[in-house]
């Protein structure tokens, strides 16, 4: 047995990507997308008819709205192909801005039930700042169930898990690249791999949390460098993988086992934690790379966001 088919057996295993033409030949459960992914699969030769085909039936219509309709389009795709959920995300723009996320929210799940795609099949992915945890917290009241994306801090994955949201992406490789360039020099690869990686403890550290007092929302890591990182976290409730590392676990059968269990968690004697927006914005604050990831990651999307706008303003 492979290592993908292993780890399916204890862990959603989830695509990253928006290349729904790849998805096949890995059958995962569901499949997450976000601006940059969907930028980047529109300038394939396969998908560009689809951008210049939305852009012509809605032309007419609001940039950000047929910005939504083409990540719908996209979602609709993808959702023809795998059994589960997709992730489609608010516009970063929107991440300080809790009501107007809410109501772009609503507008994609509208666009998704004019298709007839049920509502329980979409994920609406939003930042993880104070105001779109607020926001998701809204839409989960209302049925509308989210993904909390850039989430780089346990006092992040500790303020979703009190809004009641559906699924966290913790970004593991992207806490990987902050400590690995803030040590320079002094970086030891091999001493910092597997559960030593600190984007793994990081996943580690909110799964246990999550799972000993009983939060529901789901964990599933995201942002993988290497296969390493992705079987030191076998066990989470879902990873989100590349096509890439995919293929790579696909073709290697080395033995796989779970690193993480929920009976284990449970057994772990661990202080309960709880935050408030003082107290939350305190504690993102103190952490020097979970303040510096998100302010980064919004900008990364955004830019990718006006870039694709560009693009369907050229279509």
């Amino acid at each position: 047995m492979n290592q993908l088919s292993a780890l399916k057996q204890f862990t959603t295993v989830v695509a990253d990507t928006g290349d729904f033409k790849q998805l096949a030949q890995f059958q995962p459960q569901d499949a997450t997308t976000n601006p940059s992914l969907i930028l980047k699969a529109v300038q394939k030769a396969d998908y560009a008819p689809l951008l210049r085909d939305t852009v012509a039936r809605h032309r007419a219509r609001p940039l950000d709205e047929v910005m939504d309709r083409l990540l719908v389009r996209f979602g609709c795709e993808i959702l023809a192909t795998i059994p589960g959920r997709v992730s489609t995300e608010v516009d970063a723009r929107l991440s300080f801005d809790t009501q107007a996320t809410v109501t772009r929210a609503e507008r994609l799940i509208a666009l998704y039930q004019a298709e007839s795609v049920p509502v329980d099949r979409v994920l609406i992915k939003i930042a993880a700042t104070w105001e779109g945890i607020q926001a998701a917290a809204q839409l989960e009241r209302r049925g509308i169930h989210t993904n909390l994306t850039l989430l780089f801090s346990f006092s992040q994955a500790v303020a979703c898990g009190q809004a009641k949201v559906r699924l966290i992406s913790p970004f593991v490789g992207r806490i990987y690249d902050w400590y690995k360039k803030a040590a320079g020099p002094a970086w030891n690869e091999a001493e910092r791999a597997g559960p030593n990686d600190p984007g793994v403890q990081s996943v580690r550290q909110i799964y246990h949390h999550y799972k000993k007092f009983g939060i529901a929302t789901e964990v599933m890591g995201a942002s993988f460098r290497n296969v390493g990182q992705i079987t030191a976290l076998a066990g989470c409730d879902l990873l989100t993988i590349s096509p890439e590392l995919l293929a790579q676990l696909a073709a290697t059968d080395a033995p796989l086992a779970p690193a993480l269990s929920v009976d284990a968690a449970r057994a772990l004697d661990l202080p309960p934690v709880n935050h408030d927006e003082a107290s939350f914005r305190y504690a993102l604050n103190d952490d020097a790379m979970a303040t510096e990831k998100l302010a980064e990651g919004i900008r990364a999307f955004v830019g990718d966001a006006v870039k694709l706008e560009h693009l369907m303003q050229a279509a």
